[in-house]
């Protein structure tokens, strides 16, 4: 016991303690208000500024004088997405982004292809998140200490998967300082950049007429806009992240739909300004890619080299474009659970993934993504410029989807919504923008990485219609019983006899009024006829699914209590004395041990009964998908002298 209590609290000391679930304001305490939703979620789409608009500029060659075009339409598709989103966080206010929208406008088949297209741009958000702030940082350093990058970028992925392990709003009170010196900073050197520079702006307007005719006059109308929709293109890096808001409207401060809107609101502009002034800026001062360093410390050097102290102010505003990755990242480990969780929940996932810790964090999750974004940074050895191409792909498949699926809503509401057409006007030309920089990535990057992502994403895809599949059989075996058992006729007296404390007692663990308890019931009393009482215990479980609001918990808790009062009805039908007790709680093995245990005090001469699903062939996958709750359980309560039976529930899958 020594030894557990130490695991414990070395857990705690880590992890942080549990959340009551009983306090009042719980909701109010973890949700977040419009400024602290801007750092954890909308600093993903602020952070692309650091390899979104360098991606771009860099595809331009020689033909930089393009940068102002480039400046223009990337300011106008922020706008355009963002207001996209902004009418989905309206529409769909509980969260789930691209896969909710996908799957309720377009069908279960683009759901979980949007589904999972974000799941892996998650992992691709940690990824190149990490790896630019590993390279913003060790711009700093000398080249032969490069060799660290990797490890150093894996360190801080085990960093944030600790951080939020112990809940989003904490994560978040730990990196806002990193995203306050960010848009300090980032303000002075653009702004400077803007001011110091502004007698070229008639210069720069006239090379731009200067180099344009003679593009015109040697490689045509046509291959000016190749050049732009290349470079445009490249640079979609520069708009992901703009959905992570939409997929965590959940964490979102009551009104949610006006957190989530404004919330939308400030990352739009922090980031139409941030990159439309970059590439400006990169043309105003004449910047050319270093070796080893980005063009944003290039920028940083040239605009502060006359400052005092310049060399730390440039050393600043650098660093803390690195660091403000790495808070970036923060929407990989706060948004891709959530997509994971309400995958689970239609059992796309592995139904565990829905599931809360003691922290109410997503800690499977977590943890997966976390896993999933060190394989990807040691394959790709962190290089930006390969992950960028796979990030690029995947986040416009969901930005696609979510478009289509928002122009069908307007199109069907068009009799009831007076302003539908020009919400739907919005809706096409997001579409057209976002398909337009899915294709021309793809066939652009295909061989160079693109493969990978559409390799990775189809893999994912067929492990969810696997999974997916496996639960079908298994609810079509649950659903055999319950046509069976669930309208059995009972007949005889009701037993209105209260329990007896003195008599032999069975305790008897159920989730939900089904034909799976009721035979855990009928196995109980045939099987152990010496029973005198039976007692039914249930655990509201609260997930992903369910922690919504109080109102959500409530109505859980009354299904939980409805549930429990049928079963009891159905023993006493029986001939049993019966009752029942409930816990609520995100743990189903440790609130049963506590329910378990006090009635063990009241009622000492008990056994423990609880349902187990067998299959006549077990797989290996088997224990992946299908919780081992009852097996937990009765370790846990055999330990502390508490007999317990499991009863075996065959399905034929």
């Amino acid at each position: 016991m020594g030894q557990g209590n130490q695991e414990k609290r070395l857990r705690r000391r880590i992890f942080g303690a549990p959340k009551s679930l009983s306090d009042a304001a719980l909701f109010h305490k973890i949700s977040l208000i419009p400024i602290l939703a801007w750092i954890g979620l909308g600093a993903d789409g602020l952070s692309s500024s650091a390899y979104g608009p360098e991606e771009a500029f860099k595809a331009l060659g020689a033909h930089t004088y393009l940068a102002l075009i480039l400046a223009a339409m990337t300011a106008f598709t922020v706008f355009v997405i963002s207001y996209a989103y902004s009418r989905i966080i309206e529409h769909f206010p509980y969260g789930g982004g691209g896969y909710i929208v996908a799957t309720h406008m377009l069908g279960e088949k683009p759901g979980v292809v949007s589904g999972s297209a974000l799941l892996v741009d998650y992992v691709l958000t940690i990824t190149v998140s990490i790896s630019s702030c590993a390279d913003a940082i060790f711009s700093f350093l000398p080249l032969n200490m490069h060799i660290y990058k990797v490890p150093f970028a894996a360190f801080l992925i085990l960093f944030l998967i600790v951080l939020n392990i112990r809940g989003v709003k904490e994560s978040i009170a730990v990196l806002a300082p990193i995203f306050i010196v960010f848009i300090l900073s980032h303000m002075l050197m653009l702004f400077d950049g803007l001011y110091t520079h502004s007698d070229q702006f008639g210069l720069l307007l006239g090379e731009f007429r200067t180099n344009l005719k003679t593009d015109l006059s040697t490689i045509g109308i046509a291959g000016v806009l190749a050049l732009i929709l290349r470079a445009y293109s490249l640079g979609g890096g520069t708009y992901t992240g703009i959905e992570a808001v939409s997929n965590g409207m959940q964490i979102m401060r009551e009104p949610r739909v006006q957190t989530g809107k404004r919330t939308m609101a400030y990352m739009a502009i922090s980031l139409a300004f941030t990159a439309g002034v970059l590439f400006i800026s990169y043309q105003l001062i004449g910047v050319s890619p270093v070796e080893g360093r980005t063009l944003n410390a290039v920028l940083a050097d040239a605009l502060f080299l006359d400052w005092p102290m310049g060399g730390a102010i440039s050393f600043i505003t650098i660093f803390s474009e690195g660091a403000l990755l790495l808070v970036a990242a923060q929407a990989g480990f706060m948004d891709g659970p959530r997509v994971m969780a309400n995958m689970a929940i239609d059992s796309w996932f592995p139904h565990r993934f829905s599931a809360l810790s003691e922290r109410l964090s997503m800690q499977n999750g977590i943890v997966l993504m976390g896993a999933s974004a060190i394989a990807l940074l040691i394959y790709t050895k962190g290089s930006v410029s390969a992950l960028i191409v796979m990030y690029s792909i995947n986040v416009f498949v969901t930005f696609s989807l979510s478009q289509l699926g928002m122009t069908r809503l307007y199109f069907q509401r068009r009799k009831a919504d007076r302003a539908w057409l020009r919400h739907l006007t919005v809706h096409v030309v997001g579409f057209v923008l976002c398909v337009t920089i899915l294709i021309v990535t793809s066939i652009e990057k295909f061989r160079e990485g693109g493969w990978i992502t559409l390799v990775i994403t189809s893999a994912v895809i067929g492990a969810c219609y696997t999974i997916k599949s496996h639960y079908r059989k298994v609810e079509k075996g649950t659903a055999q019983l319950d046509e069976m058992l669930l309208n059995m006729p009972v007949f005889g007296p009701v037993n209105t006899e209260p329990v007896n404390p003195r008599d032999m007692t069975s305790v008897i663990l159920v989730s939900g009024y089904n034909g799976f308890g009721i035979h855990t019931l009928l196995s109980t009393v045939t099987n152990f006829p010496q029973m005198k009482n039976i007692i039914f215990v249930s655990v509201a479980v609260i997930d992903s699914g369910t922690f919504k609001g109080a109102e959500e918990m409530e109505r859980l808790e009354a299904s939980v209590k409805e549930s429990l009062g049928k079963y009891v009805t159905l023993a006493r039908k029986l001939g049993f004395p019966a009752d029942y007790r409930m816990d609520a709680g995100t743990d189903v093995v440790e609130s049963a041990e506590r329910l378990c245990k006090d009635i063990s005090r009241e009622f000492t001469r008990m056994m423990v009964f609880t349902g187990q699903l067998t299959f006549r062939l077990e797989k290996f996958y088997h224990r992946m998908l299908h919780n081992e709750t009852a097996f937990a359980i009765q370790r846990r309560l055999q330990w502390s002298g508490i007999t317990t039976v499991i009863l075996p529930i065959r399905v034929r899958v």
